[in-house]
């Protein structure tokens, strides 16, 4: 069957492909599909020993990807897709799923496992179709997979590294792309050669006909699975106001793998049978490993504040491989002490420890996780900001069951001050502890501020003023991503006096400071606006009043670019800013449409909105010119 006849039905959609994989977009190109390309932001890392079958993994993934774009698009695209396609290929040889290798050796491993035996490899596809209901969005979700045989000929030692070092193993599961050279390591197929390639267009048409022609007897066995997010409706409604033959009935089931649905596709099959269900009533697996996982939390919190403070990491950067007693003489521990340590942070995988035979005693080294963000003079060192946890957080939270019940913060328990104290008292009492907190602020900073910065093309504009950018951290960044523009930071008189601390060697002058009260003085004339992690800080009334000025400030065409962690609207995630409104300070953590509101109320209108995948998020809005001002 070709897929021409539904191409009607389709064509004035927004169709998604919710992959960056230039196979998967050649393959639905050449069928005639009109669609953007979205590329998923979802990492691929789902426990792969919860699920009972590979396929069951390649659909989730699938599901995942697909939903994070639709979920993202009306943030960030600023408008809504009637249909996202989500894709997830993997190979399967004796039970173990082989993704994309690593590098050559992980290719090696891969490619040379599968040298003279047959594997499969299955393709898991999502299709989530979106409806506008009431302003909020209703999603909807059919989900099939693919399985084709693949048998490699025997591979020589010479044959596996040539095609190795050809470098095509690279971005392709199981380390092979049997569309090009890897044709000649290939002694058959069986079943969808498309599939292999990496997507099923064959069952793909086939699920597009049942949908908008309500034929079931085309399908295999292998499908269909349809949920809708949101509860309950016992007949689905499709697009264009088809719905599905009678027997297929939704009800909200658990999913393959024992979790609840949320969203997770149920597996219904073509004759509304569910498959895979799970008759015990007890707790799943996965629902104890996650609860254990939140009561430790605080554990594992504390264990790399102590590992941090004691300087454990430096310690093994300069001497890797010590065992526990040399590094309880480093940082002036016991023996007992340090070993429970050093074997905490190696469960926490920020440690790795090396014995076996002809090793007496166990040594320790620091993973990759610790190079990048645990040592002092490491170009993204947290540790700055994890000695602000440690000192100022922790505390803080120690009166949560008190904070939560008065709904203020606890300042006056935790350090025997108010709240308004507090800032003036702790950052700018003593040079020390002005310079504890701005570390703290400059280590987060280095860390976003690229992401940040590289967010939007910002080369139409010149000039940008950093409010409260504190040490210039995410100025510099700024100045590196885009090679025009001149920022100057605007901060109080303490902070401007110790930004020299902090100063970028790279700095070619165009990263400024000026001294000032935001709230209270003038702000310095600029094209561009920074808010970076302001907002959240303050009271709806000085937020108002801040935006206020800025608006005040910006000419038609100027803009204002805001970044914090954006909320999801559902409140779902991500879990760092709800958890951080936990200190009851008198901001708020928002959502994307909330900062969008706010911006909206001031004047601007809506460039573009980034969930960048770092720590922040973004948005950049422009103040509207006079002709688009609603009389």
């Amino acid at each position: 069957m070709l897929l021409n006849p539904i191409i009607s039905k389709l064509a004035h959609k927004l169709v998604v492909l919710a992959s960056a994989s230039p196979r998967r977009r050649e393959i639905l190109q050449t069928a005639g599909l009109q669609f953007e390309v979205v590329p998923s932001w979802f990492e691929e890392t789902l426990d792969k020993d919860v699920f009972k079958a590979p396929y069951e993994y390649a659909l989730e993934t699938a599901k995942q990807k697909a939903l994070e774009v639709a979920r993202r698009m009306p943030l960030t695209h600023l408008k809504i897709p009637d249909l996202v396609i989500g894709a997830d290929t993997i190979v399967t040889i004796d039970g173990m799923i082989l993704e994309k290798p690593k590098d050559r050796q992980d290719a090696y491993r891969m490619l040379s496992g599968l040298s003279g035996k047959e594997h499969s490899v299955f393709t898991g596809v999502v299709i989530v179709f979106c409806h506008e209901r009431e302003r909020q969005v209703d999603y909807q979700l059919i989900d099939f997979y693919e399985e084709t045989k693949v048998k490699f000929s025997a591979l020589s030692e010479e044959m596996l590294w040539e095609y190795i070092n050809s470098g095509e193993y690279a971005d392709k599961a199981g380390g092979y792309g049997i569309q090009s050279l890897a044709g000649m390591l290939v002694e058959y197929v069986h079943g969808d050669y498309l599939n292999v390639v990496g997507f099923p267009l064959n069952h793909f048409c086939k699920q597009l006909d049942v949908i908008y022609k309500g034929c079931p007897s085309s399908l295999s066995d292998k499908s269909v699975a349809i949920s809708r997010l949101k509860p309950p409706s016992v007949l689905v409604e499709l697009p264009s106001g088809s719905t599905l033959p009678q027997n297929e009935v939704i009800k909200e089931k658990e999913s393959q793998d024992g979790r609840e649905n949320d969203g997770a596709l149920p597996l219904i099959a073509s004759g509304g049978q569910p498959k895979h269900t799970n008759e015990s009533n007890g707790p799943k697996k996965n629902e104890l490993q996650h609860m254990i996982a939140l009561m430790d939390g605080f554990k594992a919190s504390k264990a790399l504040f102590v590992a941090s403070q004691m300087h454990v990491f430096d310690v093994l950067h300069k001497r890797p491989g010590l065992d526990a007693a040399q590094v309880a003489q480093e940082i002036s521990a016991s023996v007992k002490g340090a070993e429970s340590l050093l074997e905490a942070c190696v469960s926490l995988k920020l440690l790795k420890c090396k014995s076996g035979a002809g090793q007496q005693k166990p040594v320790y080294k620091n993973t990759d996780v610790a190079k990048h963000f645990l040592l002092s003079d490491a170009p993204f060192s947290l540790l700055g900001y994890i000695q602000h946890c440690n000192g100022t957080i922790w505390p803080l939270f120690s009166h949560l069951h008190a904070a939560v019940r008065e709904g203020v913060n606890q300042h006056h328990k935790a350090f025997n001050q108010t709240s308004e104290n507090l800032f003036e008292d702790t950052v700018y009492n003593s040079q020390e502890a002005k310079l504890r907190f701005m570390k703290a602020m400059h280590s987060i900073a280095k860390v976003t501020g690229m992401a940040v910065a590289t967010a939007f093309d910002l080369s139409s504009f010149r000039t940008a003023c950093d409010l409260g950018g504190c040490t210039g951290a995410m100025a510099y960044e700024f100045t590196k991503a885009h090679p025009n523009l001149s920022v100057t930071v605007f901060d109080l008189q303490p902070v401007v006096e110790l930004s020299e601390h902090f100063k970028s060697q790279d700095t070619d002058g165009r990263v400024s400071f000026i001294a000032g009260d935001f709230f209270k003085d003038k702000l310095p004339k600029a094209d561009l606006y920074i808010l970076a992690r302001i907002l959240h800080d303050w009271s709806d009334e000085k937020v108002h009043l801040l935006l206020s000025k800025v608006a005040d400030a910006c000419s038609p065409g100027s803009a204002v670019l805001i970044s914090e962690i954006f909320l999801d609207e559902s409140r779902s995630g991500p879990s760092r800013g709800l958890l951080q409104a936990l200190s009851m300070c008198e901001g708020r953590q928002r959502s994307a449409a909330e900062y969008s509101l706010l911006l909206k109320n001031h004047g601007f209108i809506p460039a573009d909105i980034r969930l960048t995948g770092n720590l922040l998020d973004a948005m950049l809005y422009v103040k509207k010119s006079p002709a688009t001002t609603p009389q």
